[in-house]
């Protein structure tokens, strides 16, 4: 049996990817900051759509350097062989560049950007061992500079060339590293925190007239984690219906 290790996988695209690697055989751990409650719910909603199916939840706190690789290794010991890591878990923090805090900047770009290289970082020599990995980062159309969000931006941006690189220096050793980047998709961080003129200016501009959904999301990433994709590594796959920059 394959497995995967999703950050953030308690809601929204998280919860998404999680379900539809389950709806395909696969086994999971998926980490979730605070809320067990929607984690639990991830747990019920992988067992109705398998009743059997190897999923665990584990509290991980993405600022927390230590407990990222006690997670990891954890989930290594628990389900023995991960094929697939996805670093999807964000956070926003929003202000203009000349007001930003060093809090906001920091605590955006330790859970974005620094999170997912110590995640990746943990499962690498895993995927060493094996001869096979796939990592996919979820981005978003703010890589490209996105008003408001200098540090969310940035963070994002950084996923491009840490990707990148890894993509380079592991390929030959069998492990592919990939972009998924984001256009609209209403989740709960989204909605709480995109204003009602981004939203409009998104279904004005966008050549779809709709937002995405995220189970469009999850079947780019569970693609990007099949045999079917073994040569495809170092891209930015742009899910966005077209449209490729934000306001």
């Amino acid at each position: 049996m394959s497995n995967a290790f999703v950050t953030g996988g308690s809601r929204g695209i998280g919860r998404s990817i999680v379900l539809r690697y389950v709806s395909e055989g696969w086994g999971v751990a998926f980490t979730y900051s605070s809320n067990k409650e929607a984690a639990d719910r991830t747990l019920e909603m992988a067992r109705e759509i398998r009743p059997d199916a190897r999923v665990q939840a584990y509290q991980l706190n993405l600022s927390d350097e230590d407990a990222i690789d006690k997670v990891c290794e954890q989930a290594i010991d628990d389900f023995e062989n991960i094929t697939a890591v996805v670093n999807n878990a964000a956070i926003l923090k929003d202000n203009a560049a000349a007001l930003m805090s060093n809090e906001e900047w920091k605590d955006v770009v330790s859970v974005n950007l620094t999170a997912p290289f110590l995640v990746s970082r943990n499962f690498l020599l895993h995927f060493l061992s094996n001869r096979k990995g796939r990592l996919i980062h979820v981005s978003s159309l703010a890589a490209y500079g996105s008003s408001g969000q200098v540090n969310y931006a940035a963070s994002k941006a950084g996923l491009q060339g840490m990707s990148l690189t890894i993509a380079k220096e592991y390929g030959k050793k069998g492990i592919t590293s990939n972009i998924v980047t984001v256009g609209y998709v209403p989740t709960a961080m989204t909605e709480e925190n995109m204003n009602k003129q981004l939203q409009e200016y998104w279904l004005k501009h966008c050549p779809a007239r709709r937002v995405g959904t995220p189970e469009e999301i999850a079947s780019a990433v569970y693609y990007l984690s099949s045999d079917e994709a073994s040569f495809i590594s170092g891209e930015d796959l742009r899910i966005s219906a077209g449209l490729t920059y934000a306001p």
